[in-house]
């Protein structure tokens, strides 16, 4: 879950989480582009593989030739700056 600051807050309870995740707000930025869209939303889920902090975010391209490409973030930041850069790849 996010807390009302937009940070990751973990949560015990499966249902509360799963409600949370059916009602909230998650996306971080969605942006058109000529072929289709880049989009960025918060996970909901730990995606990361390794002992470092949790993969809670994914920017993906859909359309154009960079169609299908994804990237996952650390951080809300990371995830606004990932955003960008797939934002100016799908548009070229």
């Amino acid at each position: 879950m996010l807390g009302v600051d937009g940070r990751p807050v973990g949560v015990d309870d499966v249902e509360v989480w799963r409600q949370w995740m059916q009602t909230a707000a998650r996306t971080v930025a969605v942006d058109a582009t000529p072929d289709g869209r880049v989009s960025t939303v918060f996970l909901g889920l730990d995606h990361g593989w390794d002992d470092g902090a949790p993969v809670l975010w994914e920017t993906m391209i859909f359309g154009g030739s960079c169609d299908g490409w994804q990237w996952r973030h650390r951080s809300v930041e990371d995830a606004r700056a990932g955003h960008a850069i797939a934002l100016e790849l799908a548009r070229r």
